[in-house]
């Protein structure tokens, strides 16, 4: 059967608050919110305070937010948030340590999304961090100029607590892309941009036992807004949901320029007007307000209507373990507003970024399948060929410095998103045609869709362990909390 159990302290706004009038769904009376579709005010969008350096202190803490009025909801946040929690700023090449205190009465663990390092310092299922104690990695930052994610990734409890909140971004900075005429002044013209949403019970209390949120976060924040100057900015998008999928594009349908994947930047700029995310993907793009006049707006927004069957948050229903009332809907996900120009702004589109060394499928040197079996009404659960995780079952075995080439084939139930740790790798086919260009870039997450395969190359090099396992599996969080997820050792 298909199991479902079912992410943001210093405050930091941008610009002015106006408010204005927005029609989106936000009838929710099992959220005690009698609100119909009018009369909604925006709230500036909250940008996540910075932490710089090479050595890097998170606390996870119990916390609470009012997202609606009556009960105030109890999250969970680092350092002092209300939810979510800072942004870290890496540069390549440094040697870092992470203080992670967990200040919960629960266990966790904290997964640094995309990183190559050693598996011991991964974060994964086996790096427990217990209530009242403190994991302390160290490693060196080997990854590009990127946007990553840290969250936290203990077995069967993953979907609760990043579903009440624990989670951030890092930025890896290099001097590749250093050398580029990009936006990067951190929340004025490069906007962390957070896609989530959640469900409320009748007292507030955040609902994780069902798949779909019924309203929006952006960057925690609902309703949010923000005003962007009249020039080219960058936005650093992920999609941290529990299970939906995003295809997002602008109100007015303009042209916006994909710059970067997970794990670095892509050798030119991608046109483009719609692009789907799903769980775990990040995407940089750049979208150009020189032209619009001062003081205008326009939304960003999900594109999620009549999207195909497995793609997440595409089921009709609006209530019920599947349900939402963003299901199957556009919506909006941030209102901008255009305010003046910025001294030095940049004005226009560079048309090459970096050149990418790209693997081809001649490369490999070694070949494997993994098949989503499960996940049929009243069967077993979702898992890779027939194997529910288990934390004493390594499933793979990969030699150091092999470059392995991925088929993971989907069954015919629901899609899903696939995450590997420990490599960024490139998409060398999907079974429904070319590869997008949007999706052109290095890899770590990568969309499944119904009834097809995808197959992918990557070097698995530099950490070679007997004893610490990598992990791959469903980026939805509650089909890996249900199983969804393997382990390989990198071997010498």
């Amino acid at each position: 059967m298909k199991l479902y159990f079912g992410i943001f302290g210093l405050i930091f706004f941008v610009f002015s608050c106006t408010k204005e009038i927005v029609t989106t769904p936000t009838s929710n009376t099992s959220a005690g919110n009698t609100n119909s579709n009018t009369s909604i005010t925006y709230s500036n969008l909250w940008i996540p305070p910075t932490l710089s350096g090479t050595t890097f202190n998170l606390s996870l803490d119990k916390s609470t937010k009012q997202f609606f009025s009556g009960s105030i909801t109890n999250t969970y946040a680092y350092n002092g948030a209300n939810f979510w929690g800072p942004t870290l700023i890496m540069n390549k090449g440094d040697q870092v340590q992470i203080n992670v205190k967990n200040n919960l009465n629960e266990t966790t663990t904290s997964h640094w999304h995309g990183f190559h390092i050693p598996a011991e310092m991964d974060g994964g299922p086996h790096q427990e961090i217990l209530a009242s104690t403190t994991w302390s990695p160290n490693f060196k930052v080997m990854n590009n100029a990127a946007t990553y994610w840290y969250h936290p990734h203990l077995h069967e409890l993953t979907a609760k607590q990043v579903s009440m909140g624990a989670g951030g971004l890092i930025i890896i900075k290099d001097p590749e892309e250093a050398a580029l005429a990009l936006p990067r002044t951190y929340g004025v013209d490069d906007i962390p941009v957070v896609l989530t949403s959640r469900k409320f019970t009748s007292t507030n209390v955040i609902d994780f036992s069902t798949a779909y949120g019924d309203y929006l976060l952006t960057n925690g924040t609902l309703n949010a807004q923000i005003s962007l100057p009249k020039q080219v900015v960058r936005f650093r998008i992920l999609n941290a949901e529990i299970e939906r999928g995003y295809n997002l594009g602008f109100s007015d349908n303009r042209t916006f320029y994909i710059i970067a994947n997970d794990g670095g930047l892509l050798d030119n700029p991608v046109p483009v007007t719609r692009v789907p995310l799903v769980v775990g993907e990040r995407i940089e793009i750049l979208l150009d307000l020189s032209n619009d006049a001062l003081g205008s707006s326009l939304d960003f927004k999900a594109y999620n209507a009549n999207l195909p069957q497995g793609f997440g948050g595409s089921e009709p229903a609006q209530s019920g373990q599947f349900g939402s009332l963003l299901n199957n809907k556009d919506f909006p996900v941030l209102h901008i507003n255009v305010a003046a120009t910025n001294t030095s702004p940049m004005l226009a589109i560079p048309s090459t970024l970096v050149k990418n060394t790209t693997l081809a499928a001649t490369d490999a040197t070694n070949s494997r399948m993994l098949m989503v079996t499960g996940g049929q009404p009243n069967g077993p659960a979702f898992s890779f060929n027939n194997s529910t995780f288990n934390h004493q079952t390594i499933n793979q075995t990969v030699k150091l410095n092999a470059v392995e080439k991925w088929t993971i084939m989907n069954n015919n139930v629901f899609g899903h998103s696939f995450h590997i740790h420990d490599v960024q790798f490139k998409i060398l086919s999907r079974s429904s045609g070319s590869v997008g260009l949007h999706e052109s870039g290095w890899k770590d997450t990568v969309y499944l869709p119904v009834g097809q395969s995808v197959t992918i190359i990557a070097k698995f090099d530099d950490f070679a362990s007997d004893k610490y396992p990598f992990m791959y599996h469903c980026h939805f969080a509650n089909h890996e909390d249900g199983g969804m997820m393997g382990q390989f050792l990198v071997v010498p």
